[in-house]
């Protein structure tokens, strides 16, 4: 096992803003990618789904330096980040949203996004009023603790946070996980709408079937290992993957 940096030779798309090559990686001993390939776009949205086991926050966690490298190549506008900690790379441009334990329960709203921008001497103002603009009840309560808040609004409070530093890619880990059924398709609008704003998303997602709808291009991953690349529709429509992956 390597914990240096690769040397591997990578072939990228022209518009490639995230250019993952053969990456190997998984936590301490134990490995759980393989060979993984994956591409994000300038302003790109795109999905990774497949069952549960698959590999999937790996990958993303993976690209924001949380796993244990084991070989491959990750470059994010041009430069390599494998084997970077993640302090390093939100500096690259990359915003992260865990799927759980994503806020600092004890802490108040307001509090919580100035940890977004903690890598910053001070917070920006006009950084703050972009995240009360697109996300307005975080304005209101941003004097509340945010472990009295909904599972809905610590969603928003969590990728407020991360969209502080204004990303060039937003990482999102299984976003509709835990939420009531009325309030998934009003997370998804708003991913929707951070994506239509010009931030790239690359997202996991147990919801397969909205997760398809909603983006660009989608990777299936199974047992560490890619199985499907297809845009959203191709994949959603494709009978194979709707039996396997998406319950007919």
């Amino acid at each position: 096992m390597s914990e240096t940096t690769a040397t591997t030779e990578v072939t990228t798309y022209d518009d490639s803003l995230l250019c993952v090559r053969s990456l190997d990686a998984g936590y301490g001993d134990l490995q759980i990618l393989e060979d993984v390939d994956l591409d994000v776009a300038d302003g790109e949205y795109v999905t990774i789904v497949g069952p549960n086991g698959a590999g999937k926050s790996t990958t993303m966690k993976s690209v924001f330096g949380l796993t244990t490298y084991m070989g491959g190549h990750i470059e994010f506008n041009d430069e390599p980040i494998h084997g970077l900690r993640p302090e390093e790379i939100i500096h690259h441009g990359i915003g992260y949203v865990p799927q759980s334990d994503n806020v600092f329960p004890s802490l108040s709203v307001k509090e919580n996004l100035e940890m977004g921008a903690y890598v910053l001497d001070t917070v920006p103002d006009d950084a703050m009023q972009a995240v009360f603009n697109r996300f307005p009840i975080l304005e209101e309560r941003q004097g509340q603790k945010a472990g009295t808040m909904s599972g809905g609004q610590q969603q928003m409070l969590a990728m407020g946070r991360a969209l502080m530093l204004d990303p060039d890619l937003l990482l999102l880990d299984e976003p509709s996980a835990g939420l009531a059924p009325d309030l998934v398709d009003d997370m998804f609008d708003r991913i929707d709408r951070i994506n239509d704003d010009g931030t790239a998303i690359l997202m996991v997602e147990q919801n397969a079937k909205e997760a398809l709808k909603r983006c660009d291009r989608s990777y299936v991953l199974v047992q560490g290992n890619n199985r499907y690349e297809e845009d959203g529709d191709a994949l959603l429509n494709d009978p194979e993957v709707r039996k396997q992956f998406l319950g007919g």
